[in-house]
């Protein structure tokens, strides 16, 4: 068997621009990679080895060693018993899980760790909620060919009665298919046994309703009483900023640091679509910054992230929990101020795109500033129009 194992870097770096350590094994051309929890910068990283740029180089290095022997051992282990292994079998061994590799939710979990273990930690939570949706509706013996079409037809009635809607029920859905996916891809269920070739997802497609405030509801938000209730104040800071700054979505003012703001504008690359901002600060946006740099010496604007040590786990769960009592108190600054429309975080950017275009403002100039999904439009876009254009066309705000 023509077995080769390799210590290998990722092909895209993380957030923080280092890139996860892999252990690959390529078997009949075919690869696999598992994730061993190291990480570091790729000038760090040579022929196998961490350079001594790296932090704690010669330990990790030793650990890098003892990987690679112990997976010569194991192909060998494999070799000797004659047997022609599957790369999942090689890697369950590595890893010394005994899983039934028929079962879902062995495998739920198996996916679920590889994705916290590659910080990708926002796709492991909505594995573990399909996970949880399914247990409640079936149990942990599941096996990979009991999910069939007459299958999914119940578990969506089961979600029903749990309250579950139309958006809701596709998104687990759709995870659940691409988990069963990623199991006809490691071998594990056959193609003939694909159940949503007859279950369709797009039948619970519901044309999303669009929330944004009208301008007199924005100036009833603007303009609300909050001297009794302070604990509200946080909140409709959030709110405000997002909608002063082009609609700025909660993760990118989580990350936000004061290092990004130079000569009046803000200068920095959103999360989601990776794409580069620069735009001006207005003085209603920059009154805001000031309160909160006058009350914390953080490298952050805002107080959500607590310093910049924190691990990605650390910075799942704090944004979680920090974006859920913001919309929490979204609803409350609504009844307040006599809003009918569903406050959160979102319906700020919806309200700046919506209130520019009745001032207004073109399509193409709106998509650019709020930076829309095609990242290709959107730098199309950015050749056509300028800093100052967008600049000017944000203006049209100040007197609100």
């Amino acid at each position: 068997m023509n077995t080769s194992i390799k210590i290998v870097l990722d092909s895209k770096p993380m957030s923080n621009g280092q890139y996860s350590v892999y252990l690959q094994i390529i078997k009949a051309r075919q690869r696999k990679k598992i994730n061993i929890g190291l990480k570091c910068y790729r000038a760090n990283f040579k022929n196998e080895q961490f350079l001594k740029g790296h932090q704690n180089y010669k330990a990790e290095n030793k650990i890098l060693n003892k990987i690679k022997v112990k997976a010569e051992d194991i192909v060998r282990d494999f070799q000797l018993d004659d047997k022609d292994f599957s790369l999942e079998e090689f890697e369950d061994k590595f890893r010394g899980k005994q899983i039934n590799r028929k079962l879902v939710i062995p495998f739920f979990d198996e996916i679920i760790d590889e994705l916290t273990t590659a910080h990708r930690l926002g796709n492991a939570r909505a594995y573990k909620e399909t996970k949880n949706a399914l247990l409640k509706f079936s149990n942990d013996k599941i096996k990979f060919t009991d999910i069939t079409p007459e299958f999914l037809e119940k578990f969506e009635v089961d979600m029903r009665s749990r309250g579950n809607i139309d958006g809701g029920i596709a998104f687990k859905m759709r995870e659940l298919r691409s988990l069963i996916n990623k199991a006809i891809q490691r071998k594990i269920m056959s193609k003939e046994d694909y159940p949503f070739d007859k279950y369709l997802i797009s039948k619970l497609k519901t044309k999303t309703k669009k929330r944004a405030l009208t301008e007199e509801d924005f100036r009833k938000f603007k303009n609300v009483d909050l001297s009794d209730r302070p604990e509200l104040l946080e909140a409709y800071h959030y709110f405000m900023f997002s909608f002063y700054t082009r609609g700025m979505n909660f993760v990118d003012m989580m990350k936000l640091k004061k290092s990004d703001i130079k000569n009046n504008r803000i200068i920095y690359t959103r999360s989601k679509t990776k794409g580069d901002f620069s735009l001006e600060l207005n003085n209603k946006a920059k009154d805001i910054i000031n309160y909160y740099s006058n009350r914390s010496k953080s490298e952050f604007v805002f107080p959500i992230l607590l310093h910049n040590e924190m691990t990605p786990l650390q910075i799942e769960n704090r944004k979680h929990k920090i974006l859920s009592r913001f919309n929490n108190k979204l609803r409350e600054i609504a009844k307040i101020a006599k809003i009918e429309t569903h406050l959160t975080s979102y319906v700020a950017r919806h309200s700046f795109a919506t209130i520019m275009k009745n001032r207004g403002a073109s399509t193409d100039i709106i998509s650019e500033l709020m930076g829309h999904s095609n990242v290709q439009v959107t730098m199309t876009y950015l050749k056509e129009f300028g800093s100052d254009v967008l600049d000017d066309a944000v203006k049209a705000l100040d007197d609100l």
